[in-house]
């Protein structure tokens, strides 16, 4: 891909924000929320619906402002330079923001014309963006006839237009089939190799694992954790065993055996012969195998490895990451 950037602010911070408040009534949608993001990273926004993601998205970018609490982005004033910070900027939220009556020709040639740019180089811009993302056969068909997929990477390239230094993505892959998701996530990472910075917000694991350089865990309103994945799996334990039971019958007895064992809950799969528990120590799972087996409990394989994101997000949270409680945009 070949974009147009804007020169760069100096400093080797995107994002510093600290104690950050936002209440809608007397809910704290975002309640001090604390950040430090590097230029050049892939920064991944975890956490369930309603936690605050969403919130402080819109706070950072200008579009709310917050109660409480200081930010600057790529060094200038949340509060008294926000100007400065759109120029700078760009976001895509969770539903496709492009004019679905207009093809998507005429969607990124409206942006690039919006943008400044002159009537040829618009339309330029515009089909070297239709070809950048695979779109090149659908530049004159109306984007209300466009597939999900298409629609949000039409409106990734809109929000590229003039390459910002800083991207937003808010849920991007949300609703999204494996094969578009996995497009969207090529898009991110040739746009961090291209110098911008991204925000990444999500609810899904896998998508965080793969693409970000660090994490925050945020949970009703609060960052909760934050590091790489792979220190986020090292805080909830040094390992996880699997284990599948030849007899399912046999699953209670071995949960009990387990906890008894380990010293901490075992998860119970809808696989009825299959069980998990968090390791703090890894001789214990050896300790869990031997006394499975002097209770004649027959098992068909296990397994020691590192905990995964959906185990921490559970951990941390007490709920898995696609569970919905009440959201900030239903409180706005």
């Amino acid at each position: 891909m070949t974009y147009k950037s804007r020169a760069t602010h100096e400093g080797d911070v995107a994002i510093e924000a600290t104690q950050l408040v936002k209440a809608f009534g007397i809910t704290r949608a975002v309640d001090g929320v604390n950040l430090s993001i590097p230029k050049g990273s892939v920064y991944g926004f975890l956490g369930p619906n309603g936690a605050g993601k969403t919130t402080t998205i819109r706070m950072l970018s200008t579009l709310l402002a917050p109660d409480e609490g200081n930010a600057t982005i790529l060094g200038y004033d949340l509060k008294k330079e926000a100007a400065e910070i759109r120029a700078r900027v760009s976001l895509t939220g969770q539903f496709a923001s492009v004019d679905e009556n207009l093809t998507g020709l005429e969607n990124l040639i409206m942006v690039a014309r919006l943008s400044g740019y002159a009537r040829k180089q618009a339309k330029d811009r515009a089909y070297e963006l239709l070809s950048a993302f695979d779109l090149e056969e659908a530049a004159r068909r109306q984007v209300k006839k466009y597939s999900g997929g298409m629609r949000r990477r039409l409106d990734i390239a809109a929000s590229i237009v003039v390459l910002p230094e800083l991207l937003f993505l808010d849920e991007p892959t949300t609703g999204l089939d494996p094969r578009s998701r996995n497009h969207v996530w090529e898009i991110v990472r040739a746009l961090v190799t291209a110098g911008t910075t991204v925000l990444l917000t999500t609810q899904y694991l896998d998508e965080a694992d793969q693409l970000a350089d660090r994490i925050a865990v945020i949970d009703k309103g609060k960052v909760i954790a934050e590091g790489t994945s792979a220190e986020l799996k090292a805080s909830v334990g040094s390992g996880t065993l699997h284990v599948r039971l030849q007899d399912p019958d046999t699953r209670p007895e071995a949960e009990q055996i387990l906890t008894n064992t380990l010293g901490t809950a075992v998860q119970l799969s809808s696989d009825p012969t299959a069980l998990s528990a968090h390791v703090s120590v890894t001789s214990r799972a050896s300790k869990a195998l031997d006394e499975l087996a002097k209770a004649n409990i027959s098992i068909t394989d296990f397994s020691l490895g590192q905990p995964s994101l959906d185990e921490v997000f559970l951990t941390l949270t007490g709920q898995p990451p696609e569970e919905e409680h009440t959201s900030e945009e239903n409180i706005s």
